[in-house]
Parts: structure tokens; C-alpha cells; sequence
């Protein structure tokens, strides 16, 4: 190359390099298998370039538009049919790209570059994905109580508490797996001294959000024609939950929305009583027709508490039985075994 050569080269790329604006890098946190927009702007202009990579070692071609129109033949598989720009905003300057279908694997750091007459921008973004906790469970057999969950990322942290504290080591053994969708599943089993006044909670958290789960043992009363069955909310009032009462997990039998009164649904009208302010469902007329598991869920923004009940009748007496405890009422017999999770 010639020394005139060169020198027009050199001041090629420097143009190049002088008119390429970088904007600062911001993090963006998207769901897993939700919709996710990454933000992207440039001068608006009749006539665009716009090109997104996924910044691997060898950088991945997202989406890239030119011409008047999507060009997406060297478009990466991972991306295919999940990438869209909002083409009615092109002329004002809008480049960001509509991502959905999140997968774990577009958590990256990604580059969105425009070129106009005008100007060239560069926009670096890190995707962070989140899987939150949407559900625990929880049981006990004996003394050992274990509480779980599912489809979590990042790698969730387990923690358990117990209320009275306990005076004793409390022993817990908890294991983690990681699904071919690279989501988390955790489990976790907790002993320690079986005692009747005593509850176990165990909280599982992510960077997004955590959830609570809570085994107690109760007692029911019983009075006359109208059996209560206990929601154990852990508030005086549910004046910041949705109730849900449901029997055997799937039939909604009343709810009721915070600051509201309960709505009973077809079919348990004649039965539902009424719903206490701290969400215990009042029945009236069972009979064995109405035997099962009867749980009451209580959701706000941040938690879901569940409490279940096995209720079962035996010629005109109601049992709410687990063979955990029973206790006599009149000429009615019940013992109760409750969780909420």
C-alpha cells in the first residue's frame, strides 16, 4: 500500500470511528417465557440501518433491518420467529427490539447499531433473566418438614426460621437441580423437635422476589349446624389479599377480593355461611357429598399463603382429620392438620 494510499485509509477509519456515538450500558431484566423489550433509539431518518447481535465470543446476529425491511436471512436459529421491531416507529427514532419467548440462554450482553446519513450509534445492553417463585410446598411427616419448589433462575437461596425459635440445632438438608431449561428446582427438609405450638416457615428468594411457606397444626371449633373451617391467616384482616376458597384444589367454592364481601359460587351457595375477617370459610348442610380437602388461598403482590384442611363426615359428626391431634366438642369429634404454603 502506497503512502498516499495508507493516509486515505487511516482517515477512513477515522471518520468512521469519530461519527460512531456509544451510548452506556444498561441492564435490562426480562421473565422467562415472557415478552421482553430491549431499548434502542437513534436520530430519526427515512433510512435506517439497525442490526442487533448477541455479544458472544463470536458475536450472534439477532435481528437486522435495512432497505425498507426485515433482512433476517443470517438471523441466529436460537432467535428465529422471537425477534420484531416496532416498524411504526422507525421514523421516529425507535430501534428497540421486541424479544419473546425468553430463554434462560439470551441472558447476554447484546449490541443494537444504527447507521443514518446523519450518524452512527452503538447501544450495549445487558439481558438478565429472571424466573421468579410462584409456588412452594409444603408438608411434614413426623418430624421432618420439607418444602420445595420449581422453574426458579438465578439459583434460589432456602432459608428456614421456626416461631417460638427453637432451643435446639435445627438440622436441614437442602438439594438443588438444574432442568435441561437451565431453570432451578429446590428442596429442602428441615427436623427438628415435633411439638404442636410450633411453626415452621421457610422462605425462598431470588434477586426478584421472594415467597414464604408455613406448616402449622390447628384447632377447630364447631358450633351447632355451621362448621368453620380455618384459613390461619397470618393478618388480623385481609384487607390487602385475595381469597380464594377451593375444594380438592381445583373447584372454587367463595372469594372474596380485598376490601369486598365474599361471593359465593354456583353450586355452594346454600352452604357458604359467610367468610371471617381473618378468611375462615362458614359451611352449613354438609354431608359426605362434601367430604375432600378444602384450602383456602390468600394472594397479595408479593406472597401467596395457602392453608388446606381434609374435612371428612361420619354419620351426622364432621371430622377435620390428619391424625395429628383431635380434641372433643359437644357430641362432635375433630381433629385438624393444616399448611400453608
Amino acid at each position: 500500500m502506497s503512502g498516499l494510499n495508507f493516509s486515505v485509509f487511516l482517515s477512513f477509519v477515522f471518520w468512521i470511528c469519530s461519527t460512531v456515538q456509544v451510548k452506556a450500558e444498561t441492564e435490562i431484566f426480562c421473565v422467562f417465557m415472557q415478552r421482553c423489550i430491549l431499548p434502542c433509539s437513534f436520530q430519526g431518518s427515512a433510512d435506517v440501518f439497525i442490526h442487533w447481535f448477541q455479544q458472544k465470543a463470536q458475536p450472534l446476529p439477532v435481528h437486522s433491518y435495512y432497505n425498507n425491511m426485515d433482512q433476517l436471512d443470517k438471523q441466529n436459529q436460537n432467535f428465529k420467529n422471537r425477534t420484531s421491531l416496532f416498524q411504526d416507529q422507525l421514523s421516529r427514532g425507535n430501534a428497540s427490539l421486541l424479544l419473546t419467548g425468553v430463554k434462560v440462554e439470551d441472558q447476554s450482553r447484546y449490541r443494537c447499531f444504527c447507521s443514518t446519513i446523519k450518524a452512527n450509534k452503538e447501544t450495549f445492553l445487558q439481558l438478565s433473566v429472571d424466573a421468579p417463585v410462584s409456588d412452594i410446598r409444603i408438608h411434614q411427616e413426623g418430624n421432618r418438614t420439607t418444602c420445595s419448589s420449581e422453574g426458579i433462575y438465578p439459583q434460589p437461596e432456602l432459608t428456614w426460621s421456626t416461631e417460638p425459635p427453637s432451643n435446639t440445632t435445627l438440622q436441614n438438608r437442602t438439594t438443588v437441580h438444574q432442568t435441561e431449561e437451565k431453570l432451578y428446582d429446590i428442596s429442602s427438609s428441615l427436623t427438628g423437635p415435633d411439638g404442636s405450638d410450633r411453626i415452621y416457615s421457610c422462605t425462598i428468594r431470588t434477586r426478584s422476589n421472594q415467597r414464604r411457606a408455613t406448616f402449622r397444626k390447628l384447632s377447630v371449633s364447631v358450633s351447632g349446624g355451621v362448621s368453620t373451617i380455618p384459613c390461619s391467616a397470618p393478618v388480623s384482616s385481609l384487607h390487602n389479599f385475595s381469597l380464594t376458597w377451593r375444594f380438592n384444589h381445583s373447584q372454587v367454592v367463595a372469594t372474596q377480593t380485598a376490601g369486598s364481601t365474599f361471593t359465593a359460587s354456583d353450586g355452594w351457595s346454600k352452604r357458604v355461611e359467610g367468610v371471617s375477617e381473618s378468611g375462615s370459610l362458614m359451611l352449613s348442610g354438609l354431608s359426605s357429598n362434601q367430604d375432600g380437602v378444602y384450602s383456602c388461598e390468600l394472594r397479595d403482590e408479593e406472597q401467596t399463603l395457602i392453608t388446606s384442611v381434609l374435612l371428612a363426615t361420619r354419620e351426622g359428626q364432621i371430622k377435620f382429620s390428619l391424625n395429628l391431634f383431635s380434641l372433643k366438642i359437644k357430641h362432635e369429634s375433630a381433629s385438624c392438620f393444616s399448611f400453608i404454603w
